[in-house]
């Protein structure tokens, strides 16, 4: 095949991903040298298509990026007014009572927000400092230097047919070339992956470890509507099956967003999170507060709750981590935003400093150690242990001993050290044949729903002649490894039905992927208990397009 050309733009400073992170990083980087290039790409088809609405903001990351952002009209303007946290059992709930709660979870001087309306906003903001940004240009390829070091990525390439190879209307795509590369994917995104393998970046650390978030947004009956509510249950239906929990958000008109989470490290392979999701919406508390409504969006994604033994070295030659691609979140607040943001702002100002100095291209040692050192490191070090401990004992032993951990480390103390993660979630799967299958119920259409119809309201779309994103290390591994020794859980893993066993009379099954509805979540590459799925940013562009709420 001939050679395929692309033509080259220079950056001091090329940015994936137009997030929390990456945005946050652009515009500090023009707040220190407004005559630094800077450039963010984003694979969504506007700055936040691919974020699905719902979040609480510790507005920490903000305030020290834009301090002003009140006056200059940030999309954020629900403070949090009710903090209330349950245990479920099937038929009722037990309230767990604030004061024994660690000061850092109160959500008190916190905000419900959109966080895809936040990211409009900031977006906005940047481009007035005068960064460009591209959607619609996913990045597929890491460009690496004559010395091994990053030196940009191949962004905007389309036309490829289902095979791989160039069609008619092919486009190349453009290589965008920095100083420095900042990665801000999110959680698991492929080019971060790639490098922290490439690297060894991981080398030393726990392994990351993740949960599958679902989330819709409802509009509810006024009546039922509190604005400024924030709830969080654990328990019932997940049990013993699954470590995770819910959150429910009362937002501006009349609209709640209703969460819920499953820890990736579950065993059985019967599980299926999404029907754990809805069978949710059916306990009588939830099912009073829905009652009346209708859903308006969904969507899903995977998080990172590795935590503080989990982050791996954030810098390599001429790229830096950011935000979930480096996997900050807070697992016990539920809350990352703040963290990316000011991840973004840390990486920012160490290229600043070195641009200014005349280098290029090494390593940005200061960042790794602002984030480990400064307010991102203090607020995953006292929550270090909680994740771990329901891993390892179970939801109450994470109430109790994690509580108890979290609040020694509220006072610069420790009672437990750092506890270790154990193996990665996709080993924690445990054999078909030593759990028993769990009978669902069927969803009613009125609270809960089956996933293809859910999915329709993630607006999701790719296009069906491109390459599928959704690729097989070996093709004969779900059908001849993971259906007899794990019936095949891509089945139900997948939170919106990408992956089929099919079985017809007469024939052998076979393993259908059904691309065009991925949500980006990123489950089945964490998931797979082979390890034989890559998610890879879709050549062709396509993902979902959430709704500007």
């Amino acid at each position: 095949m001939t050679e395929i050309v692309r033509e080259t733009m220079e950056y001091d400073v090329v940015i994936v991903g137009a997030g929390p992170s990456g945005l946050s990083a652009a515009i500090r980087l023009k707040q220190i040298n407004p005559d630094l290039s800077v450039v963010v790409l984003e694979k969504g088809s506007e700055v936040g298509a691919h974020i699905l609405s719902g979040a609480v903001l510790d507005p920490s990351g903000l305030d020290a990026l834009i301090p002003n952002w009140r006056d200059k009209g940030a999309p954020i303007k629900t403070e949090v007014q009710e903090d209330n946290f349950y245990i479920l059992g099937p038929a009722g709930q037990m309230r767990i009572p604030n004061f024994p709660m660690p000061p850092l979870m109160n959500n008190h001087g916190n905000y419900i927000v959109s966080m895809a309306n936040v990211c409009r906003w900031l977006g906005q903001q940047a481009e007035e400092l005068g960064v460009e940004i591209f959607p619609g240009m996913a990045c597929s390829e890491v460009i690496y230097g004559d010395n091994g070091e990053v030196r940009g990525v191949v962004a905007g390439e389309f036309g490829r047919n289902p095979d791989g190879t160039p069609g008619p209307s092919y486009e190349p795509g453009m290589v965008l070339a920095g100083k420095y590369v900042f990665l801000g994917e999110g959680v698991r995104g492929s080019l971060s992956k790639e490098v922290i393998a490439k690297y060894d970046l991981s080398a030393g650390k726990c392994p990351q470890k993740f949960g599958l978030g679902m989330k819709e947004i409802w509009e509810i009956d006024p009546a039922k509507h509190k604005l400024g509510t924030v709830t969080h249950t654990m328990g019932w239906p997940l049990g013993s099956n699954a470590g995770g929990g819910s959150f429910i958000y009362h937002i501006e008109n009349n609209q709640v967003y209703v969460g819920f989470v499953v820890h990736l490290n579950y065993e059985n392979p019967h599980l299926y999170p999404y029907m754990e999701f809805q069978r949710f919406k059916h306990h009588p508390m939830v099912a009073e507060l829905l009652k009346g409504g209708k859903r308006v969006a969904y969507g899903a994604r995977a998080i990172s709750e590795g935590g503080w033994q989990s982050i791996p070295k954030m810098v390599a030659p001429g790229v830096a981590l950011l935000g979930c691609s480096a996997g900050l979140v807070n697992v016990p607040r539920i809350k990352g935003n703040h963290n990316a943001m000011l991840s973004g702002i840390a990486a920012a100002e160490a290229a600043a400093k070195v641009i200014a100095a005349g280098r290029a291209s090494d390593e940005l040692n200061d960042y790794e150690t602002a984030v480990r050192t400064g307010p991102i490191g203090k607020d995953l070090k006292k929550v270090r242990n909680v994740k771990p401990l329901w891993s390892k004992y179970g939801l109450i032993a994470s109430l109790t001993l994690g509580g108890a951990d979290m609040w020694a480390n509220t006072f610069g103390l420790t009672i437990l050290g750092t506890l270790r993660h154990g193996k990665n979630d996709a080993k924690a799967t445990g054999k078909a044949k030593d759990f028993a299958p769990i009978d669902y119920p069927k969803p009613d259409g009125v609270l809960s729903f089956d996933r293809l119809t859910n999915v329709a309201f993630s607006f999701t779309n790719h296009d069906e002649n491109q390459p599928a994103h959704l690729r097989l290390k070996d093709a004969s591994v779900p059908i001849l490894v993971n259906l007899p020794e794990y019936a095949e859980p891509a089945q139900r893993y997948c939170p919106a039905g990408v992956y089929e066993v099919i079985a017809e009379e007469g024939k052998e099954p076979r393993f259908q992927i059904n691309f065009q509805n991925c949500v980006h979540c990123k489950t089945c590459d964490i998931k797979d208990p082979s390890q034989n799925i890559t998610w890879t940013t879709p050549m062709g562009g396509g993902g979902p397009n959430y709704p500007n709420m």
